[in-house]
């Protein structure tokens, strides 16, 4: 049975991630929660959530060698990464004082700056609408302008425009979802939108990427 990993580094609440992919997968995949090195080289799908601050997840995976296993895992099978799973996929975060990426995605990860006649709050938390700036297999069945669950203070700034998937506007206009080769993250929380995020994880679990 084709298996599907969501990366445990430490230091994210993985239960609502977890139930949401058990809930699309059905049983069709196998669904496991997991910093085994083995069970994530061999799973054939990985997920990398992530909620809390760049800092302390960056340690968690050097520490523990992870940073090297999401790092092959998207060489060679399809991987979503999901909010700070998509932040660290950068050069470099503005984030715990200015904070080194893995950078596989070149391009820099910024703080919201309110604007000076208010009207906006940090972060960025609730629904919002995601604009498809690409056709993609994870698009397959939701609406151009669907919304979808933010929490979030930092959004990515990609060097090269032609990954960005979806893009949204709060304050300014951000990316709201990248997509390259078999990569494909968002900014925004699948798991919690709803109709449209799962719908979102059941097209990642049938994605046959290149």
């Amino acid at each position: 049975m084709p298996t599907v990993a969501i990366l445990d580094y430490g230091t994210s609440n993985l239960r609502s991630v977890a139930k949401a992919v058990e809930h699309v997968a059905g049983k069709q995949q196998r669904v496991i929660v997991t910093a085994d090195a083995d069970k994530l080289r061999s799973a054939d799908r990985l997920i990398f959530p992530g909620q809390g601050a760049i800092g302390q997840c960056m340690t968690s995976l050097q520490d523990s060698g992870l940073d090297e296993i999401v790092r092959e895992s998207i060489n060679n099978k399809p991987f979503l990464g999901i909010c700070l799973g998509l932040q660290t996929l950068l050069d470099e975060s503005a984030e715990d004082g200015g904070r080194k990426g893995l950078g596989i995605i070149p391009g820099k990860v910024k703080r919201f700056q309110p604007p000076p006649d208010g009207g906006y709050k940090i972060p960025h938390m609730g629904w919002n609408q995601v604009w498809q700036q690409q056709a993609h297999p994870l698009w397959q069945g939701i609406d151009d302008g669907a919304r979808f669950y933010f929490v979030h203070s930092y959004y990515v700034a990609p060097d090269d425009n032609n990954v960005i998937a979806g893009s949204c506007d709060y304050i300014v206009d951000f990316t709201a979802a990248i997509a390259r080769d078999n990569l494909f993250a968002t900014q925004f929380h699948p798991e919690k939108s709803q109709k449209d995020g799962l719908k979102l994880l059941e097209n990642f679990l049938n994605w046959k990427a290149d």
